[in-house]
């Protein structure tokens, strides 16, 4: 989708630079510092505008957040908002994923969030989506023991490719699946982002699955 231009982005991104990180890769094995504690550290790519991520760290002040988004017009929303909430526990990247191994160390992520990821429908782009076996392996070796990935979308064709490579990727086993999890989970539990709560308003199902670490 694309973003309206934002007038002195440059500058609105520097002046919360205290909630950025630049060069990720230099902090492998070392996140915990830049929070100044040892805490679950969770991630999640491709954040969008922030909501999902501020307010999980907003619940849960016991554990450390890092978001990653390229696009930079939509970085500057998640920024605000851990802005506006004084966040202590979030930290955003403001880059495309590649290889998570060259950021973390093994097991030094509890968990990574994947929502409403780029569909990447052409079948020869398949390696590009987030759910490809490569990316599955790549975070595989992150995760500490029992660590989990989850993932959400309402594009069903990307949902049923998506199974089809986890469960065939044995670094990890199924926890929870669901067609339509509006529906199945109470909303109470559920913690949406800004594309979920346009999709669900039209009445278009979420699809979601939770994978355990092997």
């Amino acid at each position: 989708m694309r973003q309206r231009k934002i007038k002195n982005l440059q500058e609105k991104l520097a002046a919360r630079e205290a909630w950025q990180v630049r060069d990720p890769a230099e902090h492998k094995g070392k996140w915990a510092g830049l929070f100044g504690r040892r805490a679950p550290l969770y991630i999640e790519i491709g954040c969008g505008k922030g909501q999902f991520i501020s307010e999980m760290s907003r619940r849960h002040p016991d554990a450390d957040y890092v978001a990653f988004e390229g696009q930079e017009s939509v970085v500057l929303h998640a920024l605000e908002k851990a802005e506006a909430a004084d966040s202590r526990n979030l930290l955003v990247v403001p880059q495309y994923v590649h290889q998570l191994a060259e950021i973390f160390a093994e097991g030094e992520v509890s968990g990574i969030y994947l929502n409403f990821s780029d569909p990447w429908p052409k079948d020869r782009h398949a390696k590009r989506r987030l759910t490809s076996g490569g990316y599955l392996s790549d975070y595989a070796k992150i995760l500490a023991e029992d660590g989990f990935l989850e993932f959400k979308t309402d594009n069903d064709g990307l949902f049923e490719y998506s199974v089809e490579q986890m469960e065939a990727e044995p670094g990890f086993v199924t926890e929870y699946v669901t067609r339509d999890l509006h529906r199945d989970v109470p909303e109470e539990e559920i913690v949406t982002t800004e594309y979920e709560d346009k999709f669900s308003a039209q009445g278009k199902n979420i699809n979601y699955i939770r994978l355990r670490k092997r």
